[in-house]
């Protein structure tokens, strides 16, 4: 009971929104989930697009969460970028499925602990737009409620693919586009990617896909590769952050064989310069540059312990899941920058 309180509080005290799937939640205690067979009549209420209120972010409507990080930014539209947040539903005693959009509590999540921390890295580079969606219970990644939850999930992905169309036809503007995710939103944003870009008229049109917090393999496209220079377009890039030299209990099944892509250097390089370290977010919305050193190793980018204050409990933490992306919030966003505009560049 001691370990599991003093992780909880090492979580906190590096990031407020802690992202963390079911193996991190494992790392000293079992979690028990309740759960009831997936039912039609227990579905949560459906989205509508075509609704304001079915949004996180628009560029019409930023939250305040939002301005907190990224301050009175104007409308730009050098690019339009889609972003997908992670699993948030993270209840054990909650045996729903899916989440319910229309819920106070789930909204706040979403704006306060997603959107502030996460997309907020990409809002530079272009207008950003993040739909909510009834994401899949966090159980949905545990055997046996994987199988017990299919419908649950392929509801999540209905949501992103209905959300995803109706930003195609009336939001994107012929913009050029990035997709951006984490974890959960991954998964679901790699069969956005499989099913409207690969090898279609769209992906030119992909400046790039952000791929982050889960496995991705170069199988899983046919056209789309992975982008190996920090100013590439139309592909991909990926990463699962782990503290060097550990490994994850399930490494084989959920890492190894994956694309790691180096956010520092963004490319194959297999360790970092500290110096080069753009720098991470942290709870106290600063930035601390110069504050990680990473390392790929097959499937997963290792890094070094952040450099920031309380930094003698993070030594603790093996996995780094919930800060894939707060530890080089800076890096995503100069490079996401970049990006956008080397397509630009080539294509007008």
């Amino acid at each position: 009971m001691k370990k599991k309180i003093f992780y909880i509080l090492i979580v906190f005290i590096f990031n407020r929104c802690s992202v963390i799937k079911n193996y991190t939640l494992n790392a000293f205690t079992s979690t028990k989930y309740k759960s009831v067979d997936f039912s039609e009549e227990n579905i949560p209420s459906s989205p509508d697009y075509s609704n304001e209120n079915s949004w996180a972010v628009l560029p019409s409507n930023y939250p305040n969460a939002l301005k907190e990080i990224i301050g009175n930014q104007k409308n730009n539209n050098n690019a339009a970028i889609f972003f997908i947040y992670p699993t948030l539903l993270l209840n054990p005693d909650d045996d729903s499925w899916n989440s319910d959009i229309y819920k106070n509590e789930i909204r706040e999540d979403v704006i306060n602990k997603s959107v502030k921390y996460q997309a907020s890295a990409w809002a530079k580079a272009g207008d950003l737009y993040v739909p909510y969606y009834r994401q899949a219970h966090i159980r949905i990644f545990t055997p046996p409620f994987d199988k017990k939850g299919i419908r649950a999930w392929e509801l999540a992905y209905s949501d992103l693919k209905n959300s995803f169309e109706y930003f195609l036809k009336y939001y994107r503007n012929n913009r050029p586009i990035i997709l951006a995710s984490h974890s959960q939103g991954t998964i679901h944003a790699k069969r956005l990617l499989q099913e409207f870009f690969d090898g279609t008229e769209l992906q030119k049109d992909l400046v790039a896909a952000y791929l982050i917090g889960a496995q991705i393999k170069t199988t899983d496209f046919k056209y789309l590769k992975p982008l190996e220079s920090n100013k590439k377009t139309g592909g991909y890039v990926s990463w699962n952050t782990y503290k060097k030299n550990k490994f994850p209990k399930k490494y084989d099944q959920w890492f190894k064989g994956g694309v790691v892509i180096n956010p520092i250097t963004w490319d194959l390089s297999k360790e970092s310069n500290i110096l080069d370290h753009e720098g991470l977010l942290y709870i106290d919305n600063n930035k601390y540059s110069k504050s990680v050193k990473v390392y790929l190793t097959d499937g997963l980018l290792w890094t070094s312990v952040p450099k920031v204050p309380n930094r003698l409990f993070l030594r603790f933490i093996k996995n780094y899941h919930y800060a894939d992306i707060n530890l080089f919030w800076f890096d995503i966003q100069k490079n996401a920058v970049e990006r956008v505009n080397s397509w630009i560049k080539i294509n007008r």
